[in-house]
């Protein structure tokens, strides 16, 4: 008897990747408000710690711009919250042509409980030959525009 284990059999392309792209080098980036104690490079450059925190409450955007379109073979993104309960929503966004048009990669709700469930961490596999803009769209809370969008790190493989 053979035994197959059913479930995703395509190869992970990003676990081969051992190094992000160098954001700081390749890339502009465009972000609706931050905390000036959290901001930005906190969770797109490696070496800092804290990640990034929304300086205004409700839905923020992050929009990486590349000086030159670039392949992108996947998407890690990781999200921490263990002070409050909410159902937060992300829209994962790309586009190959400056902006026009743009395509959805991904949209999805997380529900973060401090008494349970305080991290998500997903990795989008792509595989795009060249990639301009990627846009990163948080809603903290789909039900309390006074929530904070946080994103504890970003890495573009």
């Amino acid at each position: 008897m053979q035994k197959r284990i059913i479930g995703d059999s395509r190869p992970n392309k990003a676990s081969s990747m051992t190094e992000p792209l160098n954001l700081e080098a390749l890339a502009d980036v465009e972000v609706s408000s931050e905390a000036k104690e959290h901001t930005i490079e906190a969770a797109l450059l490696p070496g800092f710690s804290g990640g990034w925190r929304a300086g205004m409450p409700g839905p923020q955007v992050i929009r990486l711009l590349f000086k030159q379109a670039q392949p992108v073979q996947s998407i890690q993104l990781d999200f921490l919250e263990s002070a409050i309960a909410r159902t937060q929503e992300y829209v994962l966004r790309i586009s190959a042509d400056n902006g026009q048009p743009f395509r959805e990669i991904v949209r999805q709700q997380w529900h973060f409980n401090p008494q349970g469930c305080t991290a998500e961490s997903e990795q989008h596999v792509l595989d795009l030959p060249a990639v301009s803009i990627i846009e990163l769209h948080i809603t903290p809370d789909i039900s309390n525009s006074s929530a904070f969008a946080s994103l504890e790190t970003m890495r573009v493989f």
